[in-house]
């Protein structure tokens, strides 16, 4: 390979969703898809972006246990709820339509909530407050996922990474936005560490010993997937440094990702059959989202929000340190900073080519194959 790995945004957002149509995904839905997808490269979060296009999304596609055409059933309704059935088609289609149904009930009642069951992987959570935020609403989702995190004072992946995100519309030029896991950290960084070949983390990865595993990100990641090993919650192993916060508030994101519209949790998001063979995840999610209109006015949310958030970037910094973010900070940075393109790493330059070759799609040359 060569040493460029910068692909363009056009050229990668069009080849991706060519990908997505050639693997039947209707167009509209693959720009959807794709837009999802990147944007999460677009603020530097790699685990979430073309690193997970090929196995995570067209992987499952060609191994049926997702559908490639999705039907969106609202199955119960009111004025500020609904609760939706995904039929297993593409997660991040699912996400979007539903945050969009949540935003147009706020606008009308002051607050919409629509809850999701039988979907599938919907990309970075943060992309659904970020729309809310971009129409003045407060925006707040979260989604179960397959087991892989383990209780406090426990080594069995019983729930997963189950994030809780929420964005807050601001006056700056970012929004407030708040998008992490309820473990230390996720599945998908633990596979960016096996591509670029970098070791896990201490403490983030709990086995049946009850003791830290560390080293090779690959080996750790196949003990969480054969269930001898287990991420830890926020907080980290035991209670010492508060882990049960974070169990805690993993357990409140897979309890409204189930409870209100009566969906599968725990071991039975583990993509498997009682046979072992490959099923759909049947995910769960949520998405609320509240009208700063109804309350004193967008203006005046967005105002207060801002000098709440630069009063506290101009509290006094630790020693060695220049200056405090704000969550969305960073990543509006990074954003600024990719106007370029996306950085492609050697493993996944592969699989591009791959799929480029499989789908015939022979109007795209990338500028690492020079």
């Amino acid at each position: 390979m060569a040493k460029t790995n910068i692909v363009d945004w056009t050229t990668i957002t069009n080849f991706v969703i060519d990908a997505f149509v050639g693997y039947g995904i209707p167009r509209e839905d693959a720009e959807i898809c794709a837009d999802v997808l990147l944007e999460s490269d677009k603020r530097g979060i790699e685990s979430h972006g073309v690193n997970r296009f090929k196995p995570i999304y067209l992987d499952r596609i060609k191994a049926g246990i997702q559908n490639p055409v999705t039907n969106f059933e609202i199955i119960k309704e009111t004025p500020t709820t609904a609760v939706v059935d995904g039929h297993d088609g593409m997660g991040q289609v699912i996400g979007y339509k539903s945050m969009r149904m949540a935003i147009e009930k706020a606008k009308q009642y002051g607050m919409g909530m629509v809850v999701v069951r039988n979907s599938c992987h919907y990309g970075i959570a943060g992309y659904y407050p970020w729309m809310s935020c971009k129409e003045g609403c407060i925006g707040i989702t979260g989604t179960n996922a397959r087991p892989s995190v383990a209780p406090t004072f426990g080594v069995e992946g019983m729930f997963g990474t189950n994030p809780l995100t929420i964005g807050i519309p601001t006056d700056e030029d970012f929004d407030f936005l708040i998008d992490c896991a309820t473990s230390i950290t996720q599945n998908g960084k633990i596979e960016y560490y096996e591509r670029i070949h970098e070791d896990v983390h201490p403490g983030t990865i709990i086995g049946l010993d009850g003791e830290p595993v560390e080293g090779d990100a690959g080996v750790a990641l196949k003990a969480i997937r054969g269930g001898t090993a287990a991420l830890t919650t926020l907080g980290g192993i035991g209670e010492a440094l508060g882990g049960y916060k974070g169990y805690g508030y993993a357990m409140v994101v897979e309890l409204l990702s189930a409870v209100l519209q009566d969906g599968l949790y725990g071991k039975d998001l583990d993509g498997k059959d009682p046979e072992g063979n490959k099923r759909p995840y049947h995910l769960g999610h949520f998405f609320i989202a509240i009208d700063t209109n109804h309350f004193m006015g967008e203006d005046v949310c967005r105002k207060k929000a801002g000098d709440i958030l630069r009063a506290v970037r101009a509290s006094r910094k630790m020693p060695g340190q220049e200056r405090i973010y704000t969550a969305g900070e960073k990543e509006h940075m990074v954003r600024l900073a990719r106007k370029d393109g996306v950085p492609i790493n050697e493993s996944v330059q592969a699989e591009l080519i791959a799929v480029r070759d499989e789908l015939g799609l022979t109007q795209y040359h990338f500028p690492f194959e020079d």
